[in-house]
């Protein structure tokens, strides 16, 4: 499958809030993303098809030396085509240069195939937040990729 990444831009949006409706039960809403979008923290991923359609999207927040993940989605049809680990690997290397310490994220428990890519990336169990998710009620488990120190 071809696709590249690129910088989310407001073309962008009503395509990404379709595919959060589509991956998530409490999706971002199109006056979120133009949020995010402006902000100096936040940077977006879109993995594009040739013409143009968001086959997936990564947000990442970056604040005082720390990074978390925000959404990672990909369109069902895309899935295990590698489109998620691209888009990590671009974070990770972007942490990394950027002088991070560490990259976290929450997952749902039940979510084996991304909790397999996230460990396959490097990232630890870091702990467990009961209850996170909601409809259905799932914990979350909180990985942590750790730059500090290592090369």
């Amino acid at each position: 499958m071809e696709y590249r990444l690129v910088p989310m831009t407001e073309g962008h949006i009503p395509q990404i809030a379709a595919l959060e409706a589509a991956c998530f039960s409490r999706p971002w809403s199109e006056s979120l993303l133009r949020d995010l979008l402006g902000s100096r923290h936040s940077h977006m991923l879109v993995a594009e098809g040739a013409d143009g359609t968001v086959l997936g999207y990564a947000g990442l927040t970056a604040v005082a030396g720390e990074g978390y993940i925000d959404n990672i989605a990909v369109a069902e049809s895309c899935r295990r085509q590698g489109i998620a680990r691209a888009m990590l690997e671009e974070f990770i290397r972007r942490g990394r240069e950027g002088g991070l310490a560490f990259l976290t994220l929450e997952v749902r428990a039940s979510n084996a195939p991304a909790i397999a890519l996230y460990e396959k990336l490097g990232f630890e169990l870091a702990g467990r937040r009961r209850r996170y998710y909601d409809d259905p009620p799932e914990d979350a488990l909180l990985m942590t990729l750790e730059f500090a120190g290592k090369e």
